[in-house]
């Protein structure tokens, strides 16, 4: 990882030269420059209002700059508290890289690779990832699930190495995720083996079928729904899952149609259980890999990433097509 650098003019830390910097004093400000109210900073700080008042000053008067503006009871970053800020969070988050870098084994034989992933992120597409280190004696694995917005938040403190997700994340100078495309998915409709499946026709049957979706927040969903109102027509779904594992159950045992990444239902439709219908056309599933910008980097996670670029498959060319009708003699 290379080094944050701050293009900035900061003549005024000059004024600081030959002291040292009470770092005391930076954590606190970095607290309250990013909760922006001083009572609840002093809360999660456990600090008293008046003390944590009195550190801020400190820090102010070391500096020779005032760092925040009151507006009613939040406080605003001057242009040097921004300054100060980009600063802090340069140095704290290299000191929680470098205890992440302790506890997950970098610096000794083995690692500890702690995965993030979104909570409704189908398990069949995480096994599939994490297959090329599954049993590796020198790579611990710590999964956890989450929101994105909760796994996001522990990747920035590097309390995570990786997430991986369906929906992409854009960086800012807050934010220096890195976001990647590993992984793309055909989706299709599945549904009952048989007779059922060969007489489907598409999209004339959706409408009269019992029909499970993705739910509304979902990108497959979105992208569902665009292609209905392509075709001029409408679906009543008889219901709308988040959750990848519970689509596959459902779809799995409930009889009817679901509209699914295929590889939420592949030991199904690998064993019969389920029949593809039709693949979607204009409908996939992406799946992404973040990661936050560090100065190591971790040989197990660069191995598994680059694994994953190069089993990534382009998405099968197979059209869902209306079934052709004979004409009638005139």
């Amino acid at each position: 990882m290379q080094h944050r650098e701050f293009r900035y003019n900061c003549s005024f830390i000059e004024n600081v030269h030959m002291r040292q910097l009470n770092f005391h004093h930076l954590y606190y400000f970095w607290v309250v420059a990013k909760e922006g109210h001083l009572t609840r900073a002093a809360k999660q700080l456990h600090v008293s209002q008046s003390a944590l008042s009195s550190q801020i000053r400190q820090l102010q008067e070391q500096l020779g700059h005032e760092l925040f503006t009151r507006d009613g009871r939040s406080l605003r970053l001057t242009e040097v508290g921004h300054l100060v800020l980009e600063y802090a969070e340069g140095i704290f988050n290299l000191g929680s890289e470098l205890l992440a870098l302790t506890e997950s084994g970098e610096l000794q034989r083995s690692q500890r690779l702690r995965i993030g992933s979104v909570a409704t992120l189908s398990r069949n597409f995480q096994e599939n990832f994490l297959r090329p280190v599954l049993g590796e004696a020198k790579v611990k694995l710590v999964i956890r699930s989450a929101s994105l917005e909760e796994l996001l938040e522990q990747l920035r403190v590097h309390k995570l190495d990786l997430i991986l997700s369906n929906r992409a994340v854009a960086a800012d100078a807050s934010t220096p995720w890195r976001c990647q495309q590993i992984a793309e998915q055909s989706v299709c409709i599945v549904g009952p083996p048989g007779k059922p499946a060969k007489a489907f026709r598409f999209p004339q049957d959706l409408a009269r079928l019992p029909l499970l979706l993705p739910g509304p927040n979902s990108e497959i969903r979105s992208q569902f729904d665009v292609l209905c109102e392509q075709h001029g027509i409408e679906v009543d779904p008889y219901a709308e899952v988040e959750d990848m594992a519970m689509l596959r159950l459902l779809a799995r045992d409930s009889g009817g149609l679901t509209v699914a990444p295929e590889v939420v239902v592949q030991d199904e439709l690998q064993s019969g259980k389920l029949q593809r219908y039709c693949v979607l056309d204009n409908v996939v599933e992406r799946f992404y890999a973040i990661t936050a910008k560090r100065r190591f980097e971790l040989a197990a996670l660069n191995s598994l990433l680059q694994q994953a670029h190069a089993n990534a498959q382009p998405p099968p060319k197979v059209r869902a097509k209306p079934r052709r009708t004979r004409k009638q003699p005139s």
